[in-house]
């Protein structure tokens, strides 16, 4: 049988007069004073059907459909009456006048209708197959395929090769738990599932296929939010002798073309560049919203003298620091609103928020309003004001506290307010990140750990300088940051064997224990390695801000919950004792620590 001639969505009026066949589902059946009207459903949209009891078989075949049920209908094409027409369809101007109607499968009540706007997550997990039927995830999905297909098309096309590498792998140390897989043919060994295919990449590079893409699956183990998932996808990307600026314009131009593409988007040529080091300074974020105008200003000068020991001890301090963030007319947020913010940049460690409210700029200090102004003084609030250059109506919120406390606190801060206030100036903002800190310490452990992974470039060649100076080096790494949002992170790698060891020394790894983790990597630097530098991107990120998705669950056609669980398949699951046997594994009943 001959399913369809068109799909639902695209018979329009071109097709008027033809005999079409479409195929779907029920979206909505009506029944208009013995006239029956259909709306059929696919993935490309509606089409309306029309069916009068002129057709017995197919009228009555039509009395029994209820919504979801799955159809073919064939019929012919004509022009809707006059005054009935739908803009919001393709196939708006015309209806299919029905001939033949055949039920090839019947529905049961769905749990839920397609267009019910308040719907929980859980449910809509539960019932995947179903949500999935709904417009916006279909065309989140389907925007994902072309989207992944134009990424495709454009490496092909500049010589990079599609190579697979593989899942069931060694576990190295990348910065989030791994999932093992036991091996039943070596006891007591085990797989990771790989949480991306670094050094794969890497040792394609030395093996000389020169450029190399895969969209690949990765797997971290990892605690979960809007953003993340325990499975992934990335467009993994890597490149011999090739240096940053010729990768990040490679990328860019990759970058604009999907958006121009696929949203008629043209994002901004070329993409700003910024440090870490401004970054943090002005945004403290090394991904920011540049989308909202609102900077940080450090005033540790301004305060360190001063009599209010918030600030005066932080501003003092080696690992402290206290900014003020000027909201422009933010003098209009009322106390309750001020006490949600505080509870809200409490989430992230800050003790507090102190804030000063410009009333009048004539009057001096008697034209501020705030609790701290007095412990302050005249001079030094004063100055606050016209470093951060606000006006009257203006509010200022202040950070103080360790670096990363202020940091992590008074940077989410600064985004919600922009959004709180819609203080957004556009609608996309690009952005490389570069000349990240090759290392950062660890207070918990006292020692250093890779910022990015341990085989990123530095960017010095003195080996030294990695013991003597840690904290001053950089390394040669980039981020792709687009509205506040990760989408890719990339380096040079490093390419020759005596740095690669001179760098995992300064991670505390002794040469035993990075021949034991690295000892392939190390045997292939030995053999002439290119140098050579790569990137990856977030796939379901990248496809969340396309869509205008509030999470990456809605660009993912079977995603996990936030506790890592499928509700559709209620994995994960358990196995039998056989199973278990057969893998060398027993289980041990824990004992709950006192």
């Amino acid at each position: 049988m001959n399913y369809r001639t068109h799909y639902c969505g695209e018979v329009t009026e071109q097709a008027n007069g033809e005999i079409v066949r479409v195929s779907g589902w029920v979206h909505r059946r009506r029944d208009h004073g013995g006239v029956i009207f259909i709306d059929l459903r696919d993935r490309s949209g509606l089409v309306q059907v029309v069916i009068d009891p002129d057709t017995e078989e197919a009228f009555a075949n039509a009395e029994q459909v209820r919504n979801e049920y799955c159809l073919t209908i064939e019929g012919k094409v004509r022009p809707r009456p006059e005054g009935t027409t739908n803009a919001n369809l393709t196939s708006g101007k015309i209806e299919i006048l029905a001939k033949e109607l055949t039920i090839l499968s019947r529905s049961e009540t769905p749990p839920f209708q397609l267009d019910d706007k308040d719907l929980s997550e859980e449910v809509r997990l539960r019932h995947r197959t179903i949500d999935l039927r709904r417009q916006t995830m279909q065309q989140n999905l389907i925007l994902r395929s072309r989207v992944i297909a134009s990424l495709r098309r454009y490496l092909d096309e500049h010589g990079f090769l599609d190579i697979e590498t593989p899942m069931l792998t060694k576990a190295t140390p990348e910065g989030a738990r791994d999932y093992l897989v036991p091996s039943r043919t070596h006891a007591g060994k085990f797989f990771a599932l790989p949480q991306s295919p670094q050094l794969f990449k890497q040792l394609l590079m030395m093996s000389g296929f020169d450029r190399y893409y895969q969209v690949v699956r990765c797997f971290r183990d990892e605690d979960l939010r809007a953003d993340r998932q325990p499975e992934f996808t990335q467009l993994d990307i890597e490149a011999s002798f090739i240096d940053e600026q010729t990768l990040m314009d490679l990328m860019e131009r990759m970058m604009r073309g999907v958006f121009k593409d696929h949203l008629d988007v043209s994002l901004d040529e070329p993409f700003p560049r910024m440090t870490y080091a401004e970054a943090m300074r002005r945004f403290a974020s090394d991904k920011p919203d540049l989308r909202i105008p609102l900077e940080l200003q450090d005033i540790d000068d301004l305060v360190a003298d001063c009599d209010f020991n918030v600030f005066a001890t932080p501003a003092k301090q080696d690992n402290g620091r206290v900014v003020a963030l000027n909201i422009p007319q933010g003098g209009k947020l009322t106390r309750k609103e001020i006490d949600a913010y505080t509870q809200f940049v409490g989430r992230y460690g800050a003790k507090g928020l102190a804030y000063i409210k410009v009333n009048d700029l004539s009057q001096g200090v008697e034209g501020l309003q705030s609790p701290i102004v007095k412990f302050l003084g005249d001079k030094v609030a004063l100055a606050i004001i016209a470093r951060v250059q606000a006006q009257d109506g203006d509010l200022i919120f202040f950070g103080a506290d360790k670096t990363s406390i202020v940091n992590d606190a008074i940077g989410a801060l600064r985004v919600k307010i922009g959004h709180d206030l819609n203080l957004l100036t556009h609608e996309w903002a690009p952005l490389w990140v570069t000349d990240f800190p090759m290392f950062e310490f660890d207070e918990k452990t006292n020692r250093w750990y890779s910022m990015h992974h341990p085989f990123t470039q530095p960017n010095t060649e003195d080996l030294d300088e990695l013991d003597q100076n840690p904290a001053k080096v950089n390394s040669r790494a980039y981020d792709m940051v687009l509205n506040g949002t990760e989408i890719g992170g990339g380096s040079i790698r490093i390419h020759r064997q005596e740095m690669q060891q001179r760098v995992f020394k300064s991670l505390g790894i002794d040469a035993d224990e990075a021949q034991e983790k690295f000892g392939f990597l190390l045997n292939a630097l030995k053999y002439g390695c290119p140098p050579h530098g790569g990137i990856a991107f977030g796939l379901d990120r990248l496809i969340m801000l396309m869509a205008k998705a509030s999470s990456i669950r809605d660009v993912m056609a079977f995603p996990k919950t936030q506790t890592a669980y499928c509700l559709l398949t209620d994995a994960p699951a358990e196995v039998s004792e056989e199973q278990l046997r057969e893998l060398h594994i027993r289980r041990r009943q824990i004992q709950p620590i006192e």
